[in-house]
């Protein structure tokens, strides 16, 4: 049972929950773990409603890293000034554009040697695990770009963001946040067997997403439940408090985390967390931990969630909701047969997948091959892979005899990847329905291609009810509903793969090398500053509830683009309105005419009608969106839009502040309008933003915009605010890296 109070409460030395204590909110709020590791971190090192925030360590993988050392190095890098490792678990099986993966990956071990950094090479780790295993440690900050960036449950903050961010770090700025508020997350009772984190997860998942609970707000895990769960079961839940949208989460630390660090040989890492005597927190979630049942998540998202029990008890009302959800996204481009899963009254699968930062952990596959022991996945249709999460990890399993009891059992395994978490590995076959131990279960997030007549679906299910599944040959089974034992040993940790194949450059930067680039490897194209005036059309409109980042740009093979941003600009909303690039090529070009002295008629036109000319009026293109920017940190998502000249959005609010803050940091003016404002316009029609540049270096949040038809002119009110100083100083700039060319 998940019980959310929507009101401020106290506790009392770490025990009694109360509604009134002797300190006021503000002073107490102060005491509790967060703000004690924010404050910490805060520059200025003071109380106030802003923080500015310095890591102790950053993480990135081969999506990312490429072009976040770009842009720095084109910023003036020298050196990386924290601990920054860069891992290969996203595209390392990728066989899409030939050379250009493991071009990149080379790129990577240049980039390490030459500005000082930690090198993983591919297969080695998933980029979570080797942060566990090898950075975290109580009370510091990580930083990463991946939204899954979290290791509270190791006592270490850790936060997702896109590659703009971590180039602030590497350059010595800083993260700058509003002083967010906490939640506390109080934990009770013992999960009974069969019930693993995943579940829980999916739980405080459904439990806090759509009502928007938790959205930038910091979880913190205590209570007497937290002593009974095992440390790769606080990392389980840990991981996917980022589909609840919250800006970060920490839990408090005992014995257990102790010993999690005595074993991975740095005791030193380990310090007691606890809140403060009297403590407070702005809302509340309680979980009865043995209330907890078997869950599903079901497309198209974590929050989609009900029981495995009650699913197979109503197969037909609840599946017939899926396939109506699948017509309203994707109408006649794809058929979706989900009512045909459902045979003989029961909902059976096709696929299922153990995989990466949540599923891959050691006690999740010991659970897994204790259901499977002595059984048969079978050779029907129904497959299965287990990744384990790390090259440790993965010794371990076979040391203890868990790979050997999976594999005789028909399981696949696969080494560290996280390909099966975004659509790079595993895709099932055409209305494939795959149950999956990984983080999300987004629109087309498995791989699929609804532009060419595509559709497979994802559900999340927990290890151990997967695991029971296969021994099922299929039919979904909840692991509650079997009787296994796990007789299998403890993880003991070894870390002599790392010792041998791991780069620690760390403080050995060696400045003098080259860095080896590919040819698919470019640098950013020209970025121009704001001008006076903005015109702006629209090349998109989309009235979906949420807009997944995975939309604005999609996963999979096209990241094998991801170090070439004109080339990777070209699958931008490609899923989703296909036109998009068109449109926003033929903008794009205008623009480029008009800064020549020959701005196309139409374009004058419009600019008269609003009573200005071309010369100080910037032409760009510009999105419009219900809630954009759930899911994934990568940046690629707005620096795709500014490759192919997008210069702002429009939407009701930003689904992430990380999604906003990539928008920033590429110079598109995140633009708000009121909630129940109608905005019945579409692709085609023109956004005039009069004195932008002066109005957002002034600091006014809001402005009065044209909004230019084919019928008329009328008025529109936007919303820029809570930018900070250097925010506002970036966006006219054009970009991050235009801001700190400009500071040279």
């Amino acid at each position: 049972m998940i019980e959310l109070i929507n009101h401020g409460v106290y506790l009392l030395n770490g025990e009694k929950i109360a509604d009134k204590a002797d300190l006021s909110a503000d002073e107490a709020r102060e005491n509790t773990i967060a703000y004690g590791i924010l404050r910490a971190h805060d520059v200025d090192n003071g109380k106030g409603k802003k923080m500015r925030i310095r890591f102790d360590a950053m993480v990135s993988h081969d999506i990312t890293y490429v072009g976040i050392i770009q842009t720095a190095r084109a910023s003036g890098l020298e050196k990386f000034p924290l601990p920054y490792a860069m891992t290969n678990c996203h595209n390392s099986l990728c066989a899409v554009g030939g050379t250009i993966n493991e071009d990149d990956h080379v790129f990577g071990l240049s980039a390490a040697k030459k500005y000082g950094g930690i090198y993983v090479p591919a297969n080695q780790a998933v980029i979570h695990q080797y942060a566990r295993e090898a950075m975290a440690q109580c009370g510091n900050m990580i930083l990463g770009s991946d939204s899954h960036t979290r290791y509270g449950s190791l006592g270490n903050m850790g936060v997702g963001e896109g590659g703009g961010e971590l180039v602030k770090q590497l350059l010595r700025n800083t993260w700058d946040i509003n002083a967010p508020e906490v939640v506390l997350v109080w934990l009770e009772g013992t999960p009974r067997k069969g019930v693993g984190p995943h579940d829980i997860a999916i739980s405080l998942v459904k439990a806090t997403f759509d009502n928007g609970f938790v959205k930038n707000k910091v979880l913190e895990f205590a209570g007497p439940g937290v002593k009974n769960l095992p440390i790769d079961y606080r990392n389980g839940i840990e991981v996917m408090t980022t589909e609840t949208t919250c800006l970060t989460s920490i839990w408090e630390t005992d014995d257990e985390v102790k010993h999690y660090y005595e074993m991975h040989r740095r005791p030193e890492a380990y310090r007691e967390l606890r809140p403060g005597k009297v403590a407070y927190y702005d809302s509340m979630i309680r979980i009865d931990l043995s209330t907890e049942e078997c869950m599903i998540a079901l497309p198209f998202h974590p929050s989609n969630a009900v029981s495995i029990h009650e699913l197979q008890a109503h197969p037909e009302e609840i599946l017939s909701k899926v396939e109506e959800d699948a017509k309203k996204r994707f109408g006649d481009k794809v058929e979706v047969h989900m009512m045909d899963k459902i045979i003989d009254g029961k909902v059976h699968a096709d696929q299922g997948i153990i995989a990466g930062c949540a599923g891959g952990t050691y006690d999740n596959l010991s659970a897994a091959a204790s259901i499977l022991k002595n059984q048969s996945v079978g050779n029907d249709y129904f497959t299965i892979s287990a990744y384990p999460q790390s090259s440790p990890v993965y010794m371990a399993t076979t040391r203890a005899g868990i790979a050997e009891e999976l594999l005789e059992a028909g399981v696949v395994i696969k080494p560290a990847f996280c390909g099966p978490c975004f659509g790079a590995g595993d895709v099932p076959a055409n209305n494939g329905f795959s149950i999956r131990h990984t983080t999300r279960n987004f629109p087309n997030r498995e791989g699929s291609k609804p532009g060419a007549g595509q559709i497979s679906l994802v559900a999340l299910m927990d290890a151990r009810s997967i695991a029971a599944t296969a021994a099922n040959g299929g039919v979904l089974t909840a692991a509650t509903d079997v009787d296994y034992t796990d007789n299998h040993k403890p993880y003991e940790y070894d870390p002599v793969i790392y010792e041998r194949r791991v780069y620690d450059g760390y403080n050995k930067a060696q400045q003098e090398l080259p860095l080896r680039y590919g040819p698919n490897i470019k640098d950013w194209p020209k970025i121009y500053p704001m001008q006076e005036n903005m015109l702006v059309e629209l090349a998109a409109v989309i009235h979906d509830p949420v807009t997944t980042t995975d939309e604005l740009i999609p996963s999979g093979e096209t990241s094998s683009y991801r170090s070439n941003p004109l080339k990777l600009s070209e699958f931008a909303l490609s899923r989703r309105v296909p036109e998009y690039v068109g449109l926003s090529k033929r903008i794009q070009q205008e623009d480029l005419q008009r800064r020549d002295g020959k701005c196309p008629q139409h374009v004058l036109d419009a600019l008269k009608k609003v009573g200005t000319t071309a010369e100080n009026t910037s032409f760009g293109s510009c999105i419009f969106a219900n809630k954009p920017g759930d899911g994934s940190a990568r940046e690629q998502a707005a620096s795709c839009q500014k490759v192919l000249g997008g210069d702002a959005n429009i939407c009701y609010e930003y689904a992430t502040k990380r999604y906003r803050s990539n928008c920033i940091n590429w110079g598109i003016v995140p633009f708000t309008i009121s909630e129940g404002t109608p905005f019945d316009y579409q692709a085609g029609d023109m956004v005039f933003i009069p004195g932008i540049r002066e109005a957002i270096l002034r600091g006014d949040e809001e402005i009065d915009a044209k909004i230019i038809t084919a019928t008329g002119v009328k008025d529109i009110h936007l919303f820029f605010q809570n930018l900070t100083k250097d925010e506002r100083t970036i966006l006219t700039d054009g970009c991050l890296m235009n801001y700190y060319a400009n500071q040279k």
